[in-house]
């Protein structure tokens, strides 16, 4: 099926009874970039007709979250709860017509209106998937509208996308049960019918449907934890779509040109949230210094609030972690040791660096040498460092990885002596001096 790259309208239309989640999201995404790529238009519709779990909360949360991600629509947001009245119309034109009815029990306000489903076979051309055909003489007849007076989902979905003049339906594969019915509506109140593309749904690492037992789900929680939208965007783009080649890291320009709905796979995307750290740590390494400082310090605030932090330069710990940050919030946990002088070694840490034969004599012969030094900075302890090799006839690594472990707990972070730099000279020998007593408590022996 060709896609009508002239005056293209596509819909985002989310239910506000929770947050958008990711799901959502790129549904969101795929048809921001086809209406971008085609010169057409976005158009947001709030689908809040079900009064029990819809809230405005929720409808700002979705806003704010679409604005985040730069998802920025052309007309809406359009409430269906302020178009009951049109929802009505349309159904007593299918009751003037015999092809829809009352029902027989009333339970509400209200009588239920049900739509005939024709008995017949219909095909549905979908861009994903290809055609699918349905036997409607299988499906019993359908709601439109409940006695509570508010239309049901298939139908006020249908005359929305019709009066809106939509021209592709983008959204995700679980709609598809609904598309055969809502082919039979369209063709009942004479409106064009639409493209289908159905998007494959998204897969946590187990196979199964993407849910809150996998991790976050929503946006938000992505946008509170330090995910920066560039990143998100780009990582939502390739769940289930590829630009034909190899690329990986797409700008929103990229994207846009490359993006078309032939691309989209037919099969389900898997959820990696390990892809998606990898991703946004490349979009923290893109950013200004004063940008990633702006971005970063937030997460920070809390944790030097409370503490003086006049003989730490802040700044620079911000710079050696620039290049090393996945997620802007791991800025508390891995740099911790940075403010906070009673920290605890990891086990594993422990195990594999300072548990070893001679490591207390190393350290005490590193501290006797940075504790000399009159200028105390990344060149001065480095060289110190480096020229107790030959003197204790060991590898650089044999000096270093304990050394990182006493002055931060950890195997893994910064360089060691800009660690040391951060430190300064009194607060870098005590450190070293305590894991030294730490190991004799457990008693390693020298070789």
């Amino acid at each position: 099926m060709q896609e009508n790259q002239k005056s293209v309208r596509v819909r985002f239309a989310p239910s506000p009874t929770g947050y958008l989640h990711i799901g959502g999201a790129r549904t969101a995404l795929f048809n921001w970039l086809f209406a971008r790529a085609s010169g057409g238009k976005f158009i947001l519709r709030i689908e809040d007709t079900d009064k029990i779990r819809s809230t405005q909360e929720d409808v700002t949360r979705i806003l704010e979250s679409l604005k985040w991600l730069g998802l920025n629509w052309d007309e809406g947001p359009f409430f269906q709860s302020e178009r009951k009245g049109i929802y009505r119309e349309y159904a007593q034109k299918l009751l003037d017509a015999g092809l829809a009815y009352y029902s027989d029990e009333q339970r509400g306000e209200y009588k239920a209106v049900i739509f005939k489903i024709p008995h017949k076979k219909v095909v549905v051309k979908d861009i994903v998937h290809g055609d699918m055909e349905f036997d409607n003489s299988l499906i019993k007849d359908l709601v439109i509208f409940k006695s509570d007076g508010y239309p049901t989902y298939n139908f006020a979905c249908v005359i929305d996308d019709a009066l809106m003049g939509l021209t592709h339906i983008i959204r995700g594969d679980d709609h598809i049960p609904n598309t055969p019915k809502q082919i039979a509506l369209y063709e009942a109140l004479g409106f064009p019918v639409p493209c289908f593309a159905h998007v494959p749904l998204i897969l946590g690492k187990d196979k199964s449907r993407l849910s809150k037992r996998h991790g976050a789900t929503s946006v938000q929680s992505y946008q509170e934890d330090g995910y920066l939208p560039d990143a998100m965007v780009n990582f939502l783009s390739l769940l289930g779509w590829s630009p034909g080649d190899n690329r990986e890291i797409m700008g929103l320009d990229e994207l846009i040109k490359s993006f078309s709905l032939d691309r989209i796979n037919s099969n389900n995307s898997v959820f990696d949230d390990e892809k998606l750290r990898w991703m946004n740590g490349n979009y923290i390494k893109k950013l200004p210094f004063d940008e990633y400082k702006a971005k970063t310090m937030p997460f920070l605030k809390e944790k030097i609030s409370n503490l003086n932090t006049t003989d730490v330069d802040v700044d620079y710990i911000l710079k050696i972690m620039h290049e090393r940050l996945r997620v802007l919030k791991d800025i508390v946990p891995q740099t911790d040791y940075f403010f906070n002088d009673d920290f605890q070694y990891d086990p594993k840490a422990v195990k594999k660096r300072l548990l070893k034969p001679n490591a207390d004599k190393i350290l005490t012969t590193l501290s006797d040498k940075l504790e000399k030094l009159d200028i105390f900075n990344e060149q001065t302890t480095e060289v110190a460092t480096r020229s107790i090799l030959d003197e204790l006839g060991v590898s650089a690594g044999a000096i270093i990885h304990p050394a990182r472990v006493a002055l931060t707990g950890l195997t893994a972070g910064p360089g060691l002596f800009e660690i040391m730099a951060v430190l300064g000279k009194t607060k870098t020998v005590s450190r070293i001096h305590r894991a030294v007593k730490f190991i004799k408590s457990q008693g390693v022996a020298e070789c």
